[in-house]
């Protein structure tokens, strides 16, 4: 492995150390919003006013420099795998702290997403040297990558607008999905401005060149989105679902979109790109195991004012025969109200 991508791989584990406590810090605020207001999957923001939340936020903020560095020094296809190593963190913490509880054989997932890192890391491609901006934006503007970008934003508004408010709340992979297909183009965009800062540093200045505010305006849009919808996928879902398939899914997109841009296979043996393949695919089987032995999260409580009827049958004491209460009627002293047990499901 080559120094830089030894860089890379540092920060990378860090980034995942930071990432992985800052989705249970963050959860943990948003349980705590939601006592005393909306919940944050159906318009409430009142996890802002939680000190925890800001807490998780500032944590997944240093994750993400930390992550933002590791672009800079080597290839996507490296660093973004290793974001496994986020939901081991994640796992472990919520079977502490949130009571998530962590089966034997999500430890053996554990230990998967481990294995499949360290393969990805050993057949990891070499990063491309780049000496401007204005060559990572001839990437971008190439056929193959506008028409990847054009697509992922219409799946994107497909999602957010019909999607979104019909199955959202039912459906992870609707707030995922938009989290994972914006956050390939963060990663494009992100790499394009570390690239630039570090050239910059280096004595060239990359701040002369329209391209590079352009990249920065792309990578503040998307990051808002993911940060929206990703809050509204943990209050909505178990922490140890949301990891896992975000983990999936980003990561799928994410090297697809930098093998499209940055052609980071291309001179890559075979048996490299079957190795790196396979170590992908064990860390995808070691997720999926994690997300299949952890418990879901309880059924949310109906609030207390939503009308019970149908769910609410009268039956009179001391009768055998049942009286459905009508709505008009009032309800006589010797009644007692029993209520089916799916009311809550």
């Amino acid at each position: 492995m080559s120094s830089s991508n030894l860089t890379g791989f540092v920060l990378a584990v860090v980034s995942s150390a930071f990432i992985g406590s800052s989705f249970i810090i963050k959860k943990k605020g948003l349980q705590l919003a939601r006592v005393n207001g909306p919940r944050a999957s159906v318009g409430g923001y009142g996890y802002l006013l939680q000190p925890l939340w800001w807490i998780g936020m500032i944590t997944m903020i240093v994750g993400e420099i930390a992550n933002f560095v590791a672009y800079i020094y080597a290839p996507a296809g490296l660093v973004t795998p290793l974001g496994a190593l986020s939901i081991i963190v994640s796992a472990v913490l919520a079977h502490f702290l949130l009571k998530e509880k962590l089966q034997k054989m999500g430890m053996l997932g554990c230990l998967l997403c481990i294995v499949g890192s360290t393969v990805i890391v050993l057949h990891a491609p070499e990063e491309k040297s780049l000496s401007s901006v204005l060559e990572i934006w001839e990437l971008a503007i190439q056929p193959a990558f506008l028409l990847y970008t054009a697509s992922a934003i219409a799946v994107t508004l497909f999602l957010v607008l019909y999607c979104a408010p019909r199955y959202g709340q039912t459906n992870i992979l609707v707030y995922t999905g938009i989290c994972s297909i914006i956050g390939s183009l963060t990663v494009m965009s992100i790499k394009a401005i570390g690239i630039a800062i570090k050239l910059t540093l280096e004595g060239a200045n990359q701040a002369v060149y329209f391209q590079t505010w352009i990249f920065t305006m792309v990578a503040v849009t998307c990051i808002i989105v993911q940060l929206n919808y990703l809050n509204k996928a943990l209050d909505n879902f178990n922490t140890a679902v949301v990891s896992p398939i975000y983990y999936a899914l980003f990561t799928s997109f994410t090297i697809l979109a930098s093998a499209i841009m940055f052609k980071d296979y291309s001179g890559q043996s075979i048996s490299s790109i079957v190795s790196e393949l396979c170590g992908f695919i064990t860390i995808l089987s070691g997720t999926t195991i994690l997300h299949s032995t952890r418990e879901p999260d309880p059924p949310v409580i109906a609030d207390l004012y939503t009308p019970l009827s149908p769910k609410v049958s009268w039956y009179i004491q001391g009768s055998s025969e049942p009286w459905k209460q009508r709505e008009e009627d009032v309800s006589p002293f010797n009644l007692i109200a029993i209520i089916r047990q799916d009311h809550f499901k």
